[in-house]
């Protein structure tokens, strides 16, 4: 039974750490409605130190963990307290907020497996008085499954065709693809590296946070030794059900693969990144769905016009296009998604898909916080 109030937040913070992605939607029972979005921009003391966290967590004390976790919920809500300002909204008029909070820790293959993603949803529900729908990821880890990723059946309720194979590529830090079969659960995975390499050389060499339009990486040449020797890390030839995240694709990842490459113009290795998004996306999409004549391309990675057009090159037979030509703009896809999963989980909806991250059966997803 739908809730009385239609209108849900989603928030998204990814690997890219770049903005709080948040958005206000609403839901018919087969489309959305985007009624505003907003990013709201990181602090860069709090980025700094997150990223400590994720890519040096030994060196962070535990009070550091808990500050950073409430201070996140802090800047969740003011980041929807901003939204609903812009929409001219109140917190009465929300059903739901959808927060996958930030991940520092994704260890699907450990014995035990878990999954940490912060944020604190209690401060969250509380300092903005709505209900907060946080922690998607644990109830499908619980059941045996990767947790990740988890948007593949809001892909398939988006844009799945009755009669195509069609795929989803989300490009955040780390992409992943929904392919999209008639009839049948959605398969998805996590490809490998989608922004992360590319903003974090990009900000080393350029003191910019990203390569804008890809321009950078289309001065350079690709070097197609470290491709090839990129490419020989063992997570690419796995078999789904796999995830990954920025605390194994990062630049310690990348400095142990420089060795023997120390001379490489910044910009050549600037190319042989974006063709290591492009080669794994493209592998992946042709060796899943290689029928697939319509990929739709969503997050930051998609508005990288040079990063599309390297993808576009590795799979000449389809049609790629953004999911704006669909009417959801790429960069809040994902926020959108988050949104789609509160509402699942208050209406006790299962969003869990076994196909894709190999539970043992679809779960209801999501941890429930009330104001009180």
């Amino acid at each position: 039974m739908e809730k009385p109030a239609e209108l849900y937040l989603g928030l998204m913070t990814g690997t890219s750490l770049d903005a709080v992605d948040t958005v206000l939607v609403s839901f018919s029972p087969d489309s959305c409605t985007l009624h505003e979005a907003l990013e709201y921009p990181f602090p860069t003391q709090l980025r700094d130190r997150l990223l400590n966290l994720i890519e040096s967590p030994d060196n962070v004390a535990l009070d550091e963990l808990g500050a950073i976790e409430r201070e996140l919920g802090l800047l969740y809500a003011e980041a929807v307290e901003a939204l609903l300002q812009l929409s001219g909204r109140n917190s009465a008029d929300i059903a739901a907020i959808g927060c996958h909070g930030q991940t520092i820790r994704h260890r699907p293959d450990a014995t035990p497996s878990f999954t940490m993603q912060i944020g604190d949803a209690a401060t969250l529900a509380n300092q903005t008085g709505i209900t907060t729908v946080a922690d998607f990821r644990s109830a499908d880890i619980a059941l045996g499954g990767q947790g990740a990723p988890l948007v593949p059946p809001f892909h398939q309720w988006l844009v799945g065709s009755k009669s195509n194979t069609s795929v989803v590529v989300n490009i955040g830090g780390i992409a992943n693809i929904s392919v999209l079969l008639p009839g049948r659960e959605p398969v998805g995975f996590d490809t490998g590296p989608g922004n992360t390499l590319l903003d974090s050389w990009c900000a080393r060499h350029t003191n910019e946070r990203f390569d804008k339009n890809g321009d950078w990486a289309a001065s350079g040449q690709c070097v197609e030794g470290l491709l090839k020797y990129l490419l020989e890390d063992p997570y690419f030839g796995l078999a789904p059900p796999k995830s990954t995240g920025r605390e194994y694709f990062n630049t310690e990842w990348l400095e142990k693969r420089m060795t023997g490459f120390g001379d490489t113009k910044p910009e050549d290795v600037q190319a042989t990144l974006a063709e290591l998004t492009a080669a794994s996306i493209s592998a992946a999409i042709l060796s899943r769905a290689p029928e697939a004549k319509e990929i739709w391309l969503c997050g930051g990675g998609a508005l990288n016009k040079d990063l599309c057009q390297r993808i576009a090159a590795r799979l000449p037979g389809a049609s790629i296009q953004p999911t704006d030509m669909i009417g959801l703009p790429p960069a809040w896809v994902e926020a959108v998604a988050f949104a789609w999963l509160a509402r699942a989980r208050l209406n006790l909806d299962s969003a869990g898909s076994p196909a894709v991250t190999g539970a043992e059966r679809p779960g209801v997803l999501g941890a429930v916080h009330r104001p009180g």
